[in-house]
């Protein structure tokens, strides 16, 4: 058993960065940290490049090269962003009857049940359920009986305009 010995640059380096570790592995622990990312902002930014690294991943590890591993990398990426980014989009701008929750609320028509004011806000009816409600605009005040529209939902609030 012969014993190679350590050369100076291989002892200074840092732990994170050993000289016998393969170039996939980098590549598959840039996914899985961009793959953590975009669960953790959902916001159909960082998928791209997980899936482009882990494209890389793979290319590396069959023997491809350094410069070919990131052309890949590039390329998946900006492939998969420019496939993404439009289908993201079109999920925020949902119609409303395919929203859930609080969003489905907004554009919904309500009935009035207690005097709706900026200062003291009041009660809506909105789909059988009650809401505490203030007036969209400034100066306006809603009396009971009157129907009025959901524009927007802050909190447990329903802001509310003719």
């Amino acid at each position: 058993m012969s014993v190679v010995p350590e050369t100076r640059a291989a002892r200074r380096a840092p732990r994170y960065c050993r000289p016998d570790m393969d170039a996939w592995v980098y590549w598959l622990i840039a996914a899985a940290v961009l793959g953590v990312g975009e669960a953790a902002t959902m916001g159909f930014f960082l998928a791209p490049f997980a899936g482009g690294a882990l494209v890389a991943a793979f290319v590396s590890a069959v023997g491809g090269g350094l410069a070919v591993s990131l052309a890949v990398a590039l390329v998946v990426s900006l492939a998969l962003l420019g496939a993404l980014r439009p289908l993201a989009r079109s999920h925020k701008r949902m119609p409303p009857h395919i929203r859930t929750g609080t969003a489905a609320l907004v554009g919904k028509d309500a009935l009035v049940l207690e005097r709706t004011t900026q200062d003291g806000g009041g009660l809506v009816k909105i789909d059988g359920e009650q809401w505490s409600a203030l007036p969209y605009g400034e100066d306006r005040v809603y009396e009971p009986g009157e129907r009025v529209s959901v524009v927007e939902i802050r909190g447990a609030t329903a802001l509310v305009t003719e």
